[in-house]
């Protein structure tokens, strides 16, 4: 068996602080966007990169209201959500060019939601290929680009394309 040796994925890891609290709440109130990963921010919600992301570039947009029910949120903090939604489709398409995406809510924890109490949307992008034996077999995942270069990048692609 070949053995795929990532040492600096654990300095990572255990460097991340976990804050107390919602980091839907937390973060967007730090005001650190670059420390926090959030790229952009809009009226009712923001884009921000998940930190444990299934594949580089996964993005999250949550709204700033603490819920887990989506009928908390009014029609226009509804409609932002998606405009951010489909504003990550073409970030993503531009600056990585991915095959497909998969684009979720899970609601509950039983739905598995990591974060059960602050409703957010999931903007994951494909590649043909980007699965392999390491999530089944060894229950590992391997990123091959660090956050800190993802949200460069997608900061930079902001500039550039502007925001619908």
């Amino acid at each position: 068996m070949d053995r795929l040796w990532a040492p600096w994925r654990m300095e990572y890891i255990e460097a991340v602080e976990k804050p107390e609290g919602c980091i839907f709440c937390v973060f967007p109130a730090e005001n650190n966007d670059k420390k926090n990963h959030i790229i952009y921010r809009g009226k009712h919600s923001f884009i921000i990169l998940n930190a444990f992301p299934y594949n580089p570039g996964h993005l999250m947009v949550a709204p700033y209201m603490h819920t887990a029910d989506m009928y908390d949120l009014d029609d226009e903090a509804l409609l932002e959500i998606n405009h951010l939604v489909r504003y990550s489709l073409k970030l993503l398409k531009e600056l990585s060019a991915p095959d497909g995406f998969n684009l979720g809510v899970n609601l509950g924890k039983t739905a598995g939601a990591g974060i059960p109490n602050h409703i957010h949307w999931h903007i994951v992008p494909r590649w043909n290929g980007d699965t392999n034996f390491m999530p089944v077999i060894a229950e590992k995942r391997v990123v091959p680009e660090s956050l800190n270069t993802t949200y460069n990048k997608l900061v930079q692609m902001i500039e550039k394309l502007g925001v619908d």
